[in-house]
């Protein structure tokens, strides 16, 4: 009995220790179209008719991000693995990756080693990119975060952020952050680029909560008017 407490009392200290100070994690899905219409190179083809995965982001209390582990090694007492092993260790979720975090303008695995040296080496996973990345597939694949399933619009709206925002947070029980990009066509619209979920910071994060800042991106107003773009 003594030796399983403390085993446990062990592993709340390198949770507690690890990253010290972040608030809660930001799951980042974006829309596609509303990436590739903003970028003067090619994107893949066909791009994916859903939402894919940007990242999962720790986050400080005020939704400012845990600055990446180059720029402070303090945000972690585990020596993170190295970012080079980073294809073998993902190896047998890679398909599942390819599909819902795609590097939607070069190749998958330039976004994962990115993604996990900005954001994952300082998260509660330093040492554990598997399941830094299971983690956020889990939850983007969860059918309650789908979000052409819960903004309540479909592809081709033209709609205030505001409507978006009350309808998630009916649907899900938390407001997320809508972030918005302005389209280079002719057209130049305000548009829906991403949707980001809030989590309790956890291992892994399944309690969603209300992001702390609604708007990002060229979204200033709640009352903004923004496109929900369906080709480019």
């Amino acid at each position: 009995m003594q030796k399983l407490l403390a085993i446990a009392v062990l592993a709340s200290l390198v949770v507690s220790s690890t990253s010290a100070g972040f608030n809660f994690y930001k799951l980042s899905l974006i829309w596609p179209i509303s990436r590739c219409n903003v970028i003067y190179f090619d994107c893949i083809s066909p791009l994916p008719n859903y939402f894919t995965i940007h990242g999962l982001w720790p986050q400080f209390a005020d939704d400012t991000p845990v600055p990446p582990y180059y720029q402070n090694s303090t945000c972690t007492t585990v020596t993170p693995t190295s970012p080079d092993n980073i294809s073998v260790t993902l190896q047998p979720i890679q398909s599942h990756l390819s599909k819902r975090w795609p590097n939607l303008a070069s190749y998958d695995i330039y976004l994962w080693m990115d993604e996990w040296e900005q954001h994952g080496m300082c998260s509660d996973y330093p040492n554990q990119p598997y399941d830094y990345f299971s983690a956020a597939l889990d939850l983007a694949r969860n059918p309650k975060y789908d979000p052409l399933k819960v903004m309540g619009i479909r592809p081709g709206a033209y709609v205030q952020v505001k409507t978006v925002l009350e309808n998630v947070k009916r649907n899900v029980g938390a407001y997320p952050q809508i972030a918005c990009n302005v389209d280079v066509g002719p057209s130049k619209l305000l548009q829906l680029w991403e949707i980001r979920f809030c989590f309790d910071r956890a291992m892994p994060p399944s309690r969603v909560r209300d992001c702390p800042k609604k708007l990002d991106g060229d979204c200033k107003q709640e009352t903004d008017f923004i496109s929900f773009p369906w080709y480019i």
